[in-house]
């Protein structure tokens, strides 16, 4: 993957929408709804955007969704790449040279996590 493929899927994505967040999220298992509920919003089947790869972990929906919430324009990644699925640490990190390309300037990263503390509930922030 090149800084030019970064730029090309970069300036796909912006044709898609007149947001220009400066905040993108990963969304890891059990979070992918979020994406669903911002306003205003524009989703992007990864398989449209150019070089991007498919997720293929059950039940992350393999796009890009930008919108706001409470007013903030963001970019949310419903569904990630992981090496374990035989992608490239290139294919891995693509999207993050995409959004340096598209001038994100903070990602926040989720995941699923298990807790052993009794009050912890599935969905809770760790």
């Amino acid at each position: 993957m090149t800084f030019e493929n970064a730029a090309e899927a970069a300036e796909f994505i912006k044709q898609k929408t007149d947001h220009r967040p400066r905040i993108a999220i990963v969304l890891g298992s059990g979070l992918g709804a979020f994406g669903d509920e911002l306003n205003d919003a524009v989703a992007i089947p990864y398989e449209e955007i150019p070089h991007f790869v498919r997720s293929t972990v059950e039940g992350h929906a393999g796009r890009l969704v930008i919108g706001t919430s409470g007013g903030v324009p963001l970019i949310v990644q419903q569904g990630r790449f992981h090496y374990y699925e035989g992608y490239s640490m290139e294919q891995v990190m693509f999207p993050m040279r995409v959004f340096g390309r598209m001038g994100i300037e903070a990602v926040v990263l989720t995941n699923a996590a298990g807790s052993l503390k009794a009050g912890m509930r599935p969905g809770d922030l760790m």
